[in-house]
This record gives C-alpha cells, structure tokens and sequence, in this order.
C-alpha cells in the first residue's frame, strides 16, 4: 500500500498529524485509554511492506479487529 493509503486509513482510526519527523518521516498521534500513541510514517512512498503498515497500526494501539476492518 502505499503512504498516502496508508494515512486515509490512519485517519480513518482516528489518528492525527502531528508533526514532521526527521528525514522522509511525519509522525502522526492517537488517543488511546487516555493516552497519546505515536508512530513515524514514511513520507512519499509508492509501496509500502504489508509487514511495515502492520507495525504503524500496532505502535498506534490498534486492535487486530480494528486493522481487519479498515482493511475491508
């Protein structure tokens, strides 16, 4: 998938930008039982690794649930 994919679903979950990273990365948040997730995001790329989106959603406190249904 790529970024731009990647940031709609993101988005989607209730992740926000928060802020740009050092190098080709941003940094976007999510609340989660109070507390604030976050997780760098390539910037700008056309494809992404299945296992890389994976590990963006996890560091964000998604659920394997939540994942599969934004994956649909």
């Amino acid at each position: 998938m790529s970024t731009k994919k990647l940031v709609k679903l993101l988005e989607q979950a209730g992740a926000s930008f928060d802020r740009r990273g050092k190098g080709d990365h941003v940094i976007y948040k999510r609340e989660v039982s109070g507390k604030v997730l976050k997780a760098p995001v390539l910037w700008g790329k056309k494809e992404l690794r299945p296992e890389y989106s994976l590990v963006v959603f996890k560091q964000l406190g998604l659920t394997d649930e939540e994942i599969n249904q934004l994956l649909q």
